[in-house]
């Protein structure tokens, strides 16, 4: 990224021939892959490098006007559609969309908080974003990096900002509905937890077994041996009473028997 006399952004770009999975490779080298597309002007693939690209974008983001350097060619565009991984958060694809200096286009401005809100800070409520972004139209160069809420207009719980109470400006025009709310304030509740008594009256009595997710898979934590057998109930066999512990008619001690007296 360079700043000319100018004070615009440039960002150098290569021709990207490889395309689909060959260009993967080009990610392993700390290239971009990337395409500049936009009305009568044929989608071309290029690549740019990944920290060069990473210092442009925190300053351009999505509303400054980017020079592409590519060739003998200056090309002035916006940055779209940054995919990223899912994982690593590495940046994989970008879109270039090519302007036209001086015609007015569409497009969406990130809204900035300020200020503080009474019913946030005294009455214990809470700020909801409705709307992160603004729709605005104007000339490439005169698109606003965002666009302020101030927040203190907002006395009580309930109140909210609509696109209609956002400042006007005569660099552009915001084309979102004014009745579109931006952000609210909302009471705080609390949700009550109440203890589940019910469950802890009776025990768990489990009548069937479950199937098991695998062939051979083990049993999970907290089921019985009779659970793991795939198709049979589990039988529950209530406790025999009066039931003696040793079979009836032997002694409980082991002593030799009595003599019968002889007559």
């Amino acid at each position: 990224m360079k700043k000319t006399a100018s004070d615009k952004l440039t960002l150098e770009l290569k021709n990207r021939e490889l395309t689909g999975k060959k260009a993967k490779k080009l990610r392993k080298e700390g290239l971009i892959l990337a395409n500049i597309y936009g009305p009568e002007f044929k989608s071309q693939s290029v690549s740019v490098d990944s920290k060069v690209f990473a210092k442009t974008y925190r300053t351009a983001r999505e509303t400054a006007v980017v020079y592409l350097k590519l060739n003998k060619d200056e090309i002035p565009v916006l940055i779209k559609n940054i995919q990223k991984h899912p994982v690593t958060d590495m940046i994989l694809h970008v879109d270039f969309r090519k302007i036209d200096l001086k015609k007015k286009i569409q497009t969406g401005v990130p809204i900035k908080v300020v200020g503080a809100s009474e019913a946030v800070s005294q009455k214990a409520g809470v700020l909801l974003i409705q709307s992160e972004t603004i729709l605005v139209e104007a000339l490439p160069q005169n698109i606003p990096s965002h666009i302020e809420v101030n927040i203190s207009i907002i006395k009580d719980i309930g109140q909210e900002i609509k696109v209609a109470d956002l400042k006007k400006s005569d660099r552009y025009e915001i084309k979102t509905s004014p009745e579109k709310v931006v952000v609210s304030v909302v009471e705080h509740k609390e949700e009550s937890i109440t203890p589940d008594t019910t469950a802890a009256a009776a025990p768990e009595v489990i009548t069937e077994a479950p199937v098991e997710d695998e062939e051979g898979a083990p049993a999970k934590t907290g089921e019985t041996a009779a659970t793991q057998e795939k198709g049979k109930p589990t039988e529950i066999k209530p406790e025999a009473k009066g039931k003696p512990s040793k079979p009836e008619g032997k002694p409980a001690e082991n002593k030799p028997a009595t003599p019968a007296p002889k007559k």
